[in-house]
């Protein structure tokens, strides 16, 4: 039933003071899904080989990887207003720097690509832990998890092909400014949007006094004193970033073999539209199967839908041609998305209510690991074994995968209770 759904989409992202955060969320995310590539672009454009090009993109993701849980930490303590304007403005201030002052081949652009990657808004976190808090039934803020999904699906797709039609007008460091200052805007937006009131621990700022930190759920009460490990050193928590990591390795397995697929089966000019059909039959499976899948306790399904996805990577072994290919990932990449909504919620039950940006986030960097990890596999495993054989590989990760969560659902059914209720 998929008219429901796109409906109960339109409910809540056009619901007063909900909208006004969702919709500066997604344009503030804009340049997470496409600036490793604008980077190379920008780099490759400037006389800068690829290995210039592949070390400034590297070390933009070593920044991002390293800074990301500081900087949620922060979100968590300081509040939304004060770490999202100061991003908004330190994050396309490195990449000018980086685009209009620097040159392939010297220190300086390889360490403003860093410090870029270091203070990239944490937009993804801010709004994954807003819904959280928003006073909403668990059945909108199921969609609004969906919704988060859904949304990274159309950003990895339509993300690159805006910057394509930007570089159509301009130079790729152009483009890369502007989507950079366009994501700043857009964190400006979402830090100083007002929220609905009953939202669950608001802003300092929007709370009263100058020096107060981010309320405790059941009584206001100032924060306790932070674990060094911050979220992490919840068991549950640990064990869902683990499971994280490891279904996304299948991912970077795929990144590199479906292009290798391809070149042996026809045209090479044929990757994109594989890819393409990768992404859209996410997209449309979250559409199809989101509302029934809401129905289900998330530490129930999520076993199931990692089970599902194990099965459905194993349909490309099957496959004997470009076409068989791109239908074999269209079908088998149903449930992807539906996963990632079930782990967003999982996130929000497990995670303490104070430090839910930093729980997203460590939650959010397990899949970026997974997925580079996956990536180096496969780069290791292509030349000798070919691309069928790393279909097998990324089959068997995620069958471990699914195996995991199977085990771990008893930690996970302890833990998974909704943070906030209703206010109504």
């Amino acid at each position: 039933m998929t008219s429901g759904l796109p409906r109960r989409f339109l409910d809540l992202l056009t619901r007063p003071r909900v909208a006004g955060a969702a919709w500066w969320s997604v344009v503030s995310r804009l340049p997470v899904y496409l600036m490793s590539l604008a980077l190379v672009l920008t780099v490759r454009e400037q006389g800068g080989s690829y290995a210039q090009a592949g070390l400034v993109a590297a070390l933009y993701t070593l920044g991002m990887a390293l800074g990301s849980p500081l900087i949620a930490r922060h979100l968590d303590r300081r509040g939304r207003a004060a770490v999202l304007t100061a991003t908004a403005v330190a994050y396309p201030a490195a990449l000018a720097v980086l685009v209009w002052f620097t040159h392939p081949g010297g220190w300086a652009q390889p360490a403003a690509a860093a410090v870029a990657g270091a203070v990239l808004p944490p937009a993804n976190a801010c709004m994954r832990s807003l819904w959280a808090r928003l006073p909403l039934r668990e059945e909108e803020r199921e969609t609004a998890y969906l919704w988060e999904a859904l949304l990274t699906e159309v950003l990895v797709i339509g993300a690159p092909l805006m910057l394509a039609a930007l570089m159509l007008v301009g130079s790729a460091g152009l483009a890369l400014t502007t989507i950079a200052v366009v994501g700043g805007l857009g964190t400006l937006g979402l830090a100083h949007t007002r929220l609905p009131a009953g939202t669950s621990g608001t802003d300092a700022a929007e709370a009263g006094p100058a020096d107060a930190g981010p309320a405790d759920a059941a009584g206001g009460a100032p924060p306790e004193p932070r674990h060094p490990l911050g979220p992490l050193r919840e068991p549950a928590l640990l064990a869902l970033t683990g499971i994280m990591a490891l279904s996304a390795v299948p991912i970077g397995l795929l990144t590199l073999a479906i292009p290798a697929f391809v070149d042996r089966h026809g045209p090479p000019g044929g990757a994109g539209l594989v890819y393409a059909c990768w992404g859209v039959g996410s997209a449309l499976g979250a559409l199809w199967l989101g509302r029934s899948q809401s129905q289900v306790a998330p530490q129930v399904r999520f076993p199931r839908l990692l089970l599902a996805y194990a099965l459905g990577t194993g349909l490309t072994l099957l496959a004997g041609s470009q076409v068989g290919l791109a239908v074999a990932l269209a079908v088998g990449s149903a449930p992807i998305a539906l996963v990632s909504a079930s782990e967003m919620t999982l996130v929000s039950g497990i995670a303490d209510g104070r430090s839910l940006a930093e729980a997203f986030t460590w939650a959010s960097l397990a899949t970026v690991l997974g997925d580079a990890l996956g990536q180096q596999a496969g780069g290791l495993l292509m030349d000798p074994l070919g691309p069928r054989a790393v279909f097998a590989v990324a089959t068997g990760t995620a069958l471990a995968a699914a195996g995991l969560a199977f085990a771990c659902r008893g930690l996970l059914t302890r833990r998974a209770v909704p943070m906030v209720e209703c206010a109504a």
